[in-house]
């Protein structure tokens, strides 16, 4: 085995805390000796030990001498752990080999540099683009204090997520329905507009069988607070909830959702959500990412914004027709193709007859 391939490994293992470790990032470490893992960890939660902590702790004395391969940058300050690069270096490790460089302010090569003075052999970007890939929640946090979004669609052959009658259940298979809820754990937020609410009473909950999940917390984007009083978001208690409302929204009404559980943001004072001003607050509540569900208006308006980072598009083998039936995204629509949103490295996945589109909007 070779660098790539240990360092494949540690990617690997960080996966195990996706949905976690916010606002950290995932990391996972492997310690080799004469070409064999002898140790290994991953970061688990946000103020529990780093995964090189983990790895180091399960080596024991086998660490002096061995090889180090870690997905981010060692850390080099006091947060609520200790410096991890200070540790690596004390435990005798002769060499680390890096994913990637950690943009954190507070790391940024400061941890290399640690390992470096203590005479430490360090190679970075190994694997690199995987490692951008694994922490691209992080990334886009920790550069802009916002959330990662991304979008989720499902739709026919024909584009369209209903009937015209408005029957909805279901477009897709049982497959991909059950890979949206695997979504929800690995995602903070879920976002939905108040017509997803009014017409589907959703729960926005991740229903897992084999373990189980995270609930996300509940975005209600609601200009003028017309969710209902019963609607399940309020009254089953799964979840926080988070209804985003206008300055213009009815004070009786913002009042009533309050007393009900809901957490009130206010962003903007236009007839409609600020929604850039939205995840500005997100951020500032550590929310680093969202899970966008719908509807149409709302995946128009962020996609139109520029706010949309990654696009999850699960298309049935079925045509619906219908010039009324809804489609994925609606609003005013782009007015010329030079304006539509076009999505890069591109992935496919074919689950149990549908398929799954994953993209990247093009910036």
């Amino acid at each position: 085995m070779n660098d790539e391939d240990f360092m494949r490994e540690a990617l690997r293992l960080a996966r195990n805390a996706e949905g976690r470790t916010t606002p950290n990032p995932l990391v996972g470490a492997v310690i080799v000796r004469e070409g064999r893992i002898i140790a290994a960890g991953w970061h688990r939660k946000a103020g529990t030990p780093h995964a090189e902590v983990h790895a180091l702790s399960m080596a024991g004395n086998l660490a002096q001498g061995a090889t180090l391969y870690v997905t981010l940058e060692p850390c080099a300050h006091y947060g609520r752990t200790g410096p991890c690069a200070k540790a690596v270096a004390e435990a005798g490790i002769r060499r680390v080999v890096i994913g990637m460089k950690d943009p954190n302010p507070l790391v940024a090569g400061k941890g290399i540099q640690i390992l470096q003075d203590a005479g430490v052999e360090v190679v970075c970007g190994v694997l690199e683009s995987e490692a951008i890939r694994l922490n691209e929640v992080f990334l886009k946090w920790i550069a802009h204090k916002m959330p990662f979004v991304v979008l989720k669609t499902a739709m026919s052959l024909d584009g369209k997520i209903a009937t015209a009658a408005g029957e909805s259940r279901w477009v897709t298979n049982e497959v991909s329905r059950y890979r949206v809820h695997e979504y929800r754990d690995k995602y903070d937020g879920i976002m939905v507009g108040i017509g997803t609410v009014l017409a589907d009473n959703p729960s926005l909950t991740t229903r897992l069988s084999d373990r189980k999940g995270k609930n996300p917390v509940r975005i209600i984007v609601d200009s003028q607070a017309r969710t209902p009083l019963a609607a399940k978001v309020l009254t089953d208690g799964q979840a926080r909830t988070i209804v985003a409302v206008t300055e213009q929204a009815p004070a009786d009404r913002v009042a009533a959702l309050q007393a009900a559980g809901a957490e009130i943001l206010v962003a903007g004072g236009d007839v409609h959500v600020d929604l850039r001003q939205l995840l500005q607050k997100l951020g500032e509540q550590e929310i680093c990412s969202v899970f966008v569900e719908g509807g149409g208006q709302v995946n128009f308006s962020l996609l139109a914004a520029g706010l949309v980072d990654k696009v999850h598009a699960f298309i049935a083998p079925k045509l619906i027709g219908g010039q009324d039936a809804l489609t994925p995204v609606e609003g005013a629509g782009f007015s010329h193709l030079s304006e539509a949103v076009e999505l890069e490295c591109i992935t496919m996945e074919q689950l149990a007859g549908n398929i799954l589109l994953t993209g990247y909007p093009r910036k």
